[in-house]
C-alpha cells in the first residue's frame, strides 16, 4: 500500500506542502543473501542519488529462511563496493505475510523465487510480484543468475544486471511521483 510522503518549506513568507507518492519496493531472491541485498543497496543509490530518497522505502528478503539473520555474503559485498555500492548494512530475512500488504512491487530474481511468492502471496496483491529483469533495458535475460556457486566474476555480473534494470525501476517510481504532484 503506497503512502504519502510531505515535504513542506517556506518560501516568502508562505509555507508550502507537497505531496508525493510513496512507492515500497521490495527485492527478492532465495536466501537474501546474495542477489537481493545488492538490488537493495544499487537501488538505493540510485534512489538517492535521483533525490527520492523521501519518497520511495526499500527493503529485501529472500524466500527461503536459509540465512536468517546473515550478512551478504562477502563475495557480494565486495561486487558493490567495487562499484560504490555499500550492502552490508542488511541482515537477511525472509518473506513475510505483511510484506505482501505493505509493498508495491516485489521484484523476484528468477522464475523460482517467483514462484515461491506466487504460492504465498494473497490473491489481491498478486499484480505486485514482477520478475527483476521485467525492468532491464540493456540486457535480454530474463533473470539474475544465482552467484553464489560460482566465482568473483558471477557477482559482478549480477551487479551489471542489478544497475540496468533498477534503472528501469526508478523511472517508474521517478513517474509515480511525479503523477502524484501534478494531480
Amino acid at each position: 500500500m503506497a503512502c504519502l510522503a510531505k515535504k513542506s518549506w517556506t518560501t516568502y513568507g508562505f509555507s508550502l506542502t507537497l505531496r508525493t507518492m510513496m512507492t515500497n519496493v521490495l527485492f527478492v531472491c532465495m536466501g537474501n543473501i546474495c542477489r537481493s541485498p545488492s538490488a537493495e543497496g544499487v537501488f538505493r543509490h540510485m534512489v538517492n542519488e535521483a533525490g527520492l530518497g523521501e519518497v520511495v522505502r526499500i527493503d529485501s528478503a529472500g524466500t527461503h529462511n536459509f540465512h536468517v539473520g546473515e550478512a551478504p555474503d562477502a563475495r557480494a559485498v565486495a561486487a558493490a563496493r567495487k562499484r560504490g555500492y555499500e550492502i552490508t548494512r542488511t541482515a537477511a530475512r525472509q518473506v513475510s505475510a505483511e510484506d505482501f500488504r505493505e509493498f508495491d512491487l516485489i521484484l523476484a530474481m528468477d522464475w523460482e523465487n517467483l514462484s515461491a511468492l506466487q504460492q504465498q502471496c494473497p490473491k489481491p496483491h498478486q499484480h505486485k510480484l514482477m520478475l527483476m529483469m521485467r525492468f532491464a533495458n540493456e540486457f535480454e535475460e530474463a533473470t539474475v543468475p544465482d552467484p553464489y556457486y560460482g566465482g568473483p566474476e558471477g557477482f559482478s555480473k549480477v551487479i551489471d544486471y542489478l544497475e540496468d534494470a533498477c534503472q528501469g525501476v526508478l523511472e517508474l517510481v521517478r513517474k509515480r511521483a511525479t503523477q502524484y504532484q501534478a494531480a
